[in-house]
């Protein structure tokens, strides 16, 4: 066989091998890398790590003891959950633990919309999906945010402390304000006030989440401000007790019909803001989902690990994802105003926690 035609027939074979690999990458690109979804958590299978931000609220508690129920349901592995323990350096460290443990996925409820991206990366650069729960972060890769909106969280309260006092002074306890939910929570809160009810004067505590910073600084506005009509406090779980505490101490808790008594408006929807209405003491609350934050933080964890994908738009269990102008997806679980008309609902979480 002469020279010539063997290069020829080498030269036909390189040219059918390439090819027939091109034809290989299109089918692939054309369906999607098995490769890649693979590497996004496993497939949608194994061990899927659950961070909480602190458990010293009853709601954290609750959320806590909802995680396992939930993953049992929703066919999810979870290791048992850690604890970072209201520190958002300790919560990295806990987030790249769990990595080192090889989670394939995990379910984060963020202490600091910024810091926590450092966590995030490094989940990105070892290709586990991660579902942030209760606070959207500001930057990083997540599949979902599972969170109510804050900001309705704000705007309800204010509109019912407005429904309910023509005018004077209110205060707000607010929450961490490196945190997304105390921002939202707290602008939404003021706006709402300023543009709907000029009559009341807005008072406020910047109190981190931190029960004794709230009772201190409460205490000192009220020895200034003893003629407070109104109170919004941006997380039951953790300013409930010490605000009773407070008003109690100085002889002004109130309760509901009697003269004097301060309209309080709470946010999380735990047993102890429910009794507490029942009593008088408080006036209402909107119920954030602590069921459903476990629930759905799993079941889209458990997505992301599969490969799936989600769009804008209604949801099948009641709720709405929208995409945050960081370009986050995030379900907007609904969270209903409670006050003594329907605190007895049992379809509120806070009616099935023992």
């Amino acid at each position: 066989m002469p020279a010539s035609t063997v290069r020829k027939r080498k030269r036909s074979r390189i040219i059918g091998v390439a090819a027939l690999a091109a034809g290989a990458s299109l089918m692939l690109a054309a369906c999607g890398s098995t490769k890649d979804t693979a590497s996004a958590g496993g497939g949608g299978t194994g061990e899927v790590g659950v961070i909480l931000p602190l458990l010293t609220s009853p709601f954290w508690q609750s959320y806590n003891d909802y995680v396992p129920t939930m993953a049992k349901s929703e066919g999810v592995q979870v290791l048992k959950t850690v604890n970072s323990n209201s520190d958002p350096s300790q919560q990295i460290t806990d987030i790249d633990n769990e990595l080192t443990q090889g989670v394939k996925g995990l379910v984060v409820a963020p202490l600091d919309s910024a810091a926590v991206q450092a966590g995030l990366d490094q989940a990105a650069r070892k290709g586990v999906p991660v579902v942030a729960v209760d606070v959207a972060p500001d930057k990083g890769k997540v599949a979902m945010v599972v969170r109510a909106d804050n900001v309705a969280y704000g705007t309800k309260a204010c509109d019912y402390l407005g429904q309910h006092i023509t005018s004077g002074k209110v205060v707000q306890i607010m929450g961490d304000l490196a945190s997304v939910n105390g921002r939202d929570r707290s602008e939404a809160f003021r706006s709402c006030v300023k543009k709907k009810y000029p009559k009341l004067t807005v008072l406020e505590i910047p109190a981190k989440w931190e029960s004794d910073t709230a009772a201190a600084k409460l205490d000192t506005l009220l020895n200034a401000n003893p003629d407070i009509k109104g109170i919004y406090l941006q997380a039951g779980g953790v300013y409930l007790a010490p605000t009773l505490q407070t008003l109690k101490s100085k002889g002004m808790l109130k309760t509901a019909g009697q003269q004097g008594h301060i309209t309080i408006v709470s946010n999380d929807g735990i047993p102890q803001e429910f009794d507490a209405i029942r009593k008088g003491q408080i006036d209402a609350t909107v119920s954030q989902p602590a069921d459903a934050y476990a629930r759905y933080g799993l079941y889209y964890i458990k997505a992301a690990m599969a490969g799936k994908t989600f769009k804008p738009g209604p949801t099948d269990h009641g709720s709405t994802i929208v995409r945050l102008p960081s370009g986050i997806l995030e379900d907007q679980l609904p969270a209903p105003l409670v006050t003594k008309a329907n605190v007895d609902d049992p379809k509120l979480w806070g009616n099935t926690v023992k």
